[in-house]
């Protein structure tokens, strides 16, 4: 179904209840949406972004209830497949369609899709194309999260209609945010997920939008920003350089060893009224982890020896880490080995984009001793010391 925004401003895309996983890699416990917009000018009428290529139906009869009989301009603010998959199949209902597009835009769209290159119209930063009555200029916003990314503003209605920008995985009735609580969560774990690896680029973005009055924000994923600086706000925190004096503990054990070290260590900080989050990697929703990496000041990476190495699950959190960037500020590793290994060197070699600090780790030979639960309290004053 179609729902109108202001008059002549319609939401046309569709909803995914029951999509648990994206990009066959992230969670979606709260399912998603592919949210598309369309603008009725006075002279010309513009459909802002597609849905996923499985909804494309939706979004047909959406426009046929709509009855919307031609489509001058196909905007495609971003090339992944959940909001541009779609274009192929509006351009056969809608021949006429110019597809607007940024020029790195322009060449994804042809190699992911085979858009007929004819069919593509290349604008600039701050390039204006007019519906008559109303007027759409587009911003560049790269890397939010491919490299091609713009947002698309309309000017008569300070609307920001941003596609992955300040976007939400969350499948809900509500049109626009009517519960922030509820969206606050859910767009930070996109953040985390997603945004996170290019934070210093989005500063450059968010800097670019505060030349603008933003009344409406019109993400391409969950609802839509009635309160636009409620969702700014959170991106200007979330992005910043500040931490939150928190300890998070990704950790693995096989035979109880690390896990020992690993308690010992949290009730240890506890004891400091230092607020830890345990993770316990052979069952965790990484979700979650990525969204307490998001304020961290500190990782602690708990892993067993697997023959030389580290163990799988301890592998894939650092991994993880080093790929989403996060601002941390300290880092270490607990863990035991059996006769031998590098499983803390190779830990570390897996990180190096981690810009942290990286603090003596405490490997226990075996099950741990009293010396190795006296290196545990040397590691929690060290924490403690430096980011209380």
């Amino acid at each position: 179904m179609f729902r109108k925004i202001k008059e002549n401003i319609f939401s046309v895309g569709a909803i995914d209840w029951n999509r648990k996983l994206f990009d066959e890699l992230i969670p979606l416990p709260d399912g998603t949406s592919y949210n598309s917009y369309l603008i009725k000018g006075s002279e010309k009428t513009a459909l802002i972004d597609t849905v996923e290529p499985k909804f494309s139906e939706d979004l047909l009869n959406n426009l046929s209830e709509l009855g919307v009989e031609n489509i001058d301009y196909l905007i495609s603010n971003h090339a992944e497949q959940d909001h541009s998959g779609s274009i192929p199949t509006i351009l056969e209902k809608y021949p006429e369609a110019t597809v607007i597009t940024s020029k790195k835009g322009k060449g994804m769209l042809i190699d992911l899709l085979k858009i007929p290159e004819e069919s593509v119209q290349v604008v600039e930063h701050q390039e204006v194309i007019s519906l008559g009555d109303e007027k759409l200029e587009f911003i560049d916003t790269p890397w939010v999260h491919w490299p091609e990314t713009m947002s698309t503003y309309l000017q008569q209605e300070n609307i920001l209609f941003s596609c992955d920008f300040f976007g939400s995985h969350l499948a809900t009735s509500d049109l626009f945010v009517e519960d922030e609580a509820e969206v606050y969560p859910a767009a930070k774990r996109y953040y985390a997920e997603i945004m996170m690896p290019f934070r210093k680029i989005i500063k450059g973005n968010l800097a670019k939008l505060e030349e603008y009055d933003i009344d409406m924000i019109a993400p391409s994923h969950g609802p839509i920003y009635n309160n636009p600086q409620f969702i700014l706000d959170a991106y200007q925190d979330w992005v910043s350089d500040e931490v939150k004096p928190e300890v998070i503990v990704p950790y693995v054990s096989m035979h109880g060893s690390t896990d020992k070290l690993v308690k010992y260590f949290i009730d240890s900080l506890m004891k400091e009224n230092i607020k830890v989050k345990p993770f316990d990697l052979a069952e965790v929703d990484l979700g979650d982890l990525a969204i307490s990496l998001v304020d961290a000041s500190t990782v602690v990476i708990g892993s067993p020896t697997v023959l030389t190495g580290p163990h799988p699950a301890a592998v894939y959190a650092a991994y993880l880490a080093n790929a989403l960037r996060p601002k941390t500020k300290y880092a270490s590793i607990i863990g035991s080995y059996g006769w031998a290994g590098k499983m803390v060197d190779k830990l570390v070699e897996l990180m190096p984009n981690l810009q942290a600090e990286i603090l003596e780790p405490v490997v226990a030979k075996g099950y741990p001793g009293e010396d190795d639960y006296a290196d545990i309290d040397r590691l929690v004053e060290d924490i403690t010391t430096r980011i209380k």
